[in-house]
């Protein structure tokens, strides 16, 4: 079977994005600030986005195995919605680190597509032996670099790497991107893509990231929560137009209303409370959920970047004041248009968390 049908047979099953501006090449001149913002939907499971075919060909000299796992950084990535300029970074690394191989051991402890070291806290050997988990763990180290996507590769990979041989990763920029390009290339299908995601872009509030997105223990919690004391300004994050207002309360054990013009409860209440959708450009839509009352906006508003749009609460399924905050794309309101808001925000220049220390402790809600 060729790349071609190999690829489009994955995408198929996963709707992975295709690249905008002429294709890959579009993100990587100029300043690289990304024209477009690759994202994906996701399943509810916090798991690989798709099961390596068994068998991929050979591409640009690399074999079936080294284009395989080129292709698992990539589909992380793109699942991350980390910008395209991060994937050529990524398996450049993993061919100057490993040859795209997915290696047992290596130099003291290291292991993986990536080298990476149990004793430097990149997870268990276990863990590292999985290409996914391994490129999670690189492009979620690699979106909290400033300006990574302006910087040369070379110094990109070392930031994250902190190799003993700091300028080796540039020799592979060619041909990570010609190998990135042919897999990206070969039969994405359009109609499913976030492009571009138009600047410039803030945090909603400035809190401390409590619980995550899509964790083992809680796979439906669709964003994350953000730790700010009652009655804290809720800002739009980026431009775009008032989609949804509701309260959505109810009692767990009966369904009926619970309302909105009281707190919520871990264990009584479901739903998000006094919420607010907003679309952006590119059909990427943010959500905000458990205001404390209703909101400063209306339907069909425009909105500006950082413009306050209501306070933060703790309505709905809810055990403490705080913001449950969203990331949508392909303009899909539900859980198969979520993507994880901390890679994405912080692509955005406007990486979520705080350590302050009005923040509150974490709550758990939906």
């Amino acid at each position: 079977m060729s790349l071609r049908s190999l690829v489009s047979l994955v995408v198929a099953v996963i709707a992975v994005f295709i690249l905008c501006a002429g294709g890959l090449g579009g993100l990587l001149g100029g300043s690289a600030a990304a024209d477009c913002v690759p994202a994906t939907t996701t399943s509810a499971a916090p798991t690989s986005p798709f099961v390596t075919p068994t068998v991929w060909p050979p591409v640009h000299g690399w074999n079936s195995e080294q284009v395989g796992n080129a292709a698992t950084i990539i589909t992380t990535g793109a699942r991350l919605a980390v910008p395209g300029r991060g994937w050529v970074i990524a398996v450049a690394t993993a061919m100057q680190e490993s040859g795209l191989r997915n290696l047992p051991g290596g130099d003291r402890d290291s292991v993986g597509l990536f080298q990476q070291r149990p004793s430097q806290g990149w997870g268990s050997p276990a863990q590292l032996k999985d290409p996914v988990y391994a490129s999670e763990k690189f492009f979620r180290t690699l979106v909290t670099i400033s300006d990574w996507q302006a910087m040369p590769l070379t110094d990109a990979a070392q930031a994250v790497q902190i190799s003993a041989y700091p300028d080796a990763y540039a020799r592979w920029e060619t041909p990570a991107t010609r190998l990135v390009d042919a897999i990206t290339a070969a039969g994405l299908p359009a109609g499913v893509l976030a492009c571009p995601a138009v600047g410039p872009w803030t945090q909603p509030v400035l809190a401390s990231v409590g619980s995550g997105f899509r964790s083992a223990a809680r796979p439906g919690h669709d964003g994350v929560d953000l730790s700010a004391p009652r009655g804290t300004l809720i800002r739009a994050a980026s431009a775009g137009t008032v989609r949804t207002i509701r309260c959505d309360a109810v009692h767990a054990d009966t369904g009926a209303e619970w309302g909105c013009d009281r707190d919520g409860d871990p264990v009584r209440t479901r739903g998000c409370g006094w919420y607010v959708d907003i679309d952006h450009p590119g059909g990427l839509m943010t959500r905000y959920c458990h205001l404390d009352q209703p909101p400063m906006v209306t339907v069909g508003q425009p909105v500006a970047v950082g413009q306050p749009i209501g306070v933060v609460g703790s309505t709905g399924h809810s055990s403490g004041p705080h913001l449950h905050y969203e990331v949508h794309v392909n303009s899909a309101a539900g859980p198969n248009g979520a993507i994880d808001p901390v890679p994405f925000m912080a692509a955005q220049g406007a990486p979520l968390g705080t350590t302050t220390a009005t923040a509150a402790r974490s709550p758990r809600h939906l």
